[in-house]
Parts: C-alpha cells; structure tokens; sequence
C-alpha cells in the first residue's frame, strides 16, 4: 500500500508524518524550547495513525531522520523506529538530517548553493553544502564557524543559509555572498517524504539491528552551574 511513517526528532522540534507512495496524509509538528520528544512522540505517532484510519499493521517502513543533530532527540527517534519496525518486521529508512533540512529549499532558491546548518556547542555548527542540483558538495562536518568559513571554496558564489544554526554564521558577518531566511527552519517530517519515498522504491533499507543515529560527535555534558 506504500503507507510510510515518517519521524524527526534532531532539534527542539518534534514531527511526524504518514504518506501514501510518496504523498503527505497527515502531520503533526511542536517547537519547544525544551526538548518534548519523550512525552510527545508516541501520542503523535497514535494520533497520525488514528487520524488517517489505518492500523500498524498497514505500515510499510519507517523512516527516520539519522543525524547529526541533538544526542538525546536522535537517540529517542532512532529507538521509537527501530522498536516498529522490529514488532511488524518492516524496514527501517535512514535519511541525514542535513538533507531534510536543504530539501524544500532546492525547488525555491535561485541562489548557486545550499548550506544547512544545525546548532551544536558554541560557534560550532553540523553543516554541508549542496548545489541547487542536490547534489552533496561538502559532506557532512562539525565546523567551528569564522567569517571566512567556505570563502576558500565557494569564493563569491551566492549561498543560501538555513536551519537553527545560521544565526551563529550571521553574527560573524561572514565574508561569503551568503543570505539567510527571516524565519529559522528546522528540519520536519514533511520534508522526508519525498527522500524516503525514493529510497523505498529503490529498497535502500538499512540493516535494522545494527543501525545507530549518526551522531557525528561523541555526546558532551555540560557541567552543572554552582
């Protein structure tokens, strides 16, 4: 029936869809300051699937946003997939969040590249760069953010910044023909579908029993203030 779940947990952002061989039903999304994921999910999860009047058992494969992206939010999306697809032997879809994050804008943007960007600790940001193709230019990083990042690469290419992170670059005043949105995007359900879809169709499934979140950096702790 082609019926996939979809779900994001990477940042502060919450979201879940369901599709039908490539196309949204329903959706559900929360931005909290604190992290909800662990109260939220499952109801979200029940309520899309109540929603769209089908059961579990109709489900085809999850799809999960794999990371970079928050430690604890990649942990519990990446645990509520895995636990589905294991209880109705179904596939699991791994789809970097860098590219859920640049996707809806590669059908908009005139500009030449596509840099997402993702908050991590300090001036540091989880980022790659994509042409209006799609195609991935710099792979996936941690990048401690200076007015000259990518000038030596991209030199006076226009470059489109996006995700919860741009602002760290934007303060820097860097020295790229870079442009940011007034509205900060977050990665989201609804964006996957399209990615998830195509990897269905082509069964780029990943092995369900050893897959973990990409976590790109071992998780850090931040000491108590006194």
């Amino acid at each position: 029936m082609g019926y996939i779940l979809h779900l994001e947990t990477s940042t502060q952002q919450c979201s879940v869809a369901l599709s039908r061989k490539g196309s949204c039903i329903v959706q559900n999304a929360l931005l909290t300051e604190n992290y909800s994921h662990s109260e939220k999910l499952h109801l979200f999860i029940d309520g899309l699937i109540k929603e769209a009047g089908i059961g579990t058992s109709q489900l085809d494969a999850v799809a999960i946003s794999k990371g970079p992206g928050s430690y604890t939010g990649l942990r519990i999306g990446v645990a509520a997939a895995k636990g589905l697809c294991f209880a109705l032997e179904i596939p699991l879809i791994a789809i970097n969040t860098l590219q859920i994050l640049a996707y809806p804008h590669f059908q908009t943007t005139s500009l030449d590249y596509i840099i997402p960007m993702l908050d991590a600790r300090r001036m540091e940001v989880y980022t790659a760069v994509f042409d209006r193709k799609q195609n991935w230019i710099n792979n996936t990083n941690a990048l401690v953010l200076n007015s000259e990042s990518f000038l030596d690469q991209l030199g006076d290419a226009s470059c489109l910044i996006i995700g919860n992170g741009a602002e760290k670059f934007k303060s820097l005043t860097p020295k790229i023909n870079a442009h940011f949105t007034k509205e900060v995007h977050y990665p989201s359900a609804v964006n996957m579908i399209q990615l998830a879809w195509k990897k269905y169709t082509e069964k780029d499934f990943v092995a369900l029993a050893k897959f973990e979140p990409f976590y790109l950096k071992d998780f850090q702790t931040t000491a108590p203030k006194k």
